[in-house]
């Protein structure tokens, strides 16, 4: 027994004939038929009376009728709660960041979503990319602001934005005063990484093939934030490839300067991920549109670029290996 075979045999109460109830099914009369007699077949009772005209239920027909009104009803009771559970915009929602865009994004739109969605409670936390996969297949979160695609077949991804990668340059650069950037073979050894963003240094391997450590000189550093790699390229210690958000309010132009990659600019697509289960999709469109309307000017006007992934490097595949 089916809810189509439940609202096919209420129709056929209602017209009282099979080609009627067929063309309000939008079904062929033949398929009706047979799905009446598999339903009939099923039950080990007549439902109609075809040797009437116009059609009519039998006594026991008129019950069962009744009672697939009833059920049909109730169905349709739970649809119209799940609707209004998907549209509903309030209470607590747990969004994970990763790392290397929190510090640049939030602030921008925090304001605009508390305006936007008076009635949700945002938990915001930062984590890395495998820690953001882990963590909405896990549940602990509900969606993640992240580089993507992700590559996992359970996650839903829905973009915002693109946003470049910069080269930050020491002001001792030979090429600090070139419009444009381009990676020299000599620039590779002083290129400063993250250590623990696998994401982020795939993404880097496959701009400028680079070397995954930073061992300068007599000392070894395992840097972890872009304002960290900042800092070492002002004072000397190398240059850094970092999100173009990262570099919207720099303050000391007098150590350091951001120069775009020339077209087309590499860069990562920023979205919104979800498990496969999310079901509050008006919450999604109104996160897209909040934090699209709180970008900068400049960072919606770019159009010729080329997206870096990171979710099929072989680098990224090694390092994911290792922290399961």
């Amino acid at each position: 027994m089916t809810l189509q075979q439940l609202r096919y045999i209420v129709t056929l109460e209602m017209e009282r004939h099979f080609a009627r109830a067929a063309e309000k099914c939008m079904v062929t009369q033949p398929g009706l038929t047979i799905q009446l007699k598999k339903l009939e077949e099923e039950i080990g009772i007549k439902i109609f009376d075809r040797s009437k005209v116009p059609l009519e239920p039998t006594p026991l027909g008129v019950d069962i009728v009744e009672k697939a009104k009833k059920i049909l009803r109730e169905v349709d009771t739970v649809r119209d709660f799940v609707i209004e559970q998907k549209n509903i915009l309030k209470g607590k929602m747990y969004i994970g960041v990763v790392a290397t865009l929190s510090p640049y994004l939030i602030p921008l739109c925090l304001k605009n979503f508390q305006r936007t969605l008076p009635e949700v409670e945002f938990i915001i936390s930062e984590n890395s990319t495998v820690g953001l996969m882990k963590a909405l297949e896990a549940g602990e979160i509900d969606i993640a602001m992240m580089a993507t695609p992700t590559g996992n077949k359970n996650l839903k991804e829905f973009p915002v934005f693109n946003e470049p990668f910069m080269a930050y340059l020491p002001l001792t650069d030979q090429h600090t005063k070139d419009p444009s950037y381009i990676l020299h073979e000599h620039n590779r050894k002083e290129l400063l990484i993250l250590e623990g963003e696998f994401c982020y240094n795939s993404q880097l391997l496959d701009i400028c093939s680079l070397d995954t450590s930073n061992s300068l000189n007599n000392y070894s550093y395992e840097i972890n934030s872009i304002e960290t790699l900042k800092n070492m390229v002002r004072e000397g210690y190398g240059f850094a490839i970092v999100p173009w958000l990262s570099t919207l309010n720099e303050s000391t132009p007098d150590k350091a300067i951001c120069k775009p990659f020339q077209d087309p600019q590499p860069i990562r697509e920023i979205s919104l991920v979800t498990s496969d289960t999310f079901s509050k999709k008006l919450l999604l469109e109104k996160m897209n549109q909040t934090i699209w309307e709180s970008l900068p000017d400049a960072l919606k006007l770019l159009t010729k670029y080329r997206k870096v992934r990171w979710d099929d490097s072989p680098y990224f595949s090694g390092q994911l290996k290792r922290t399961i």
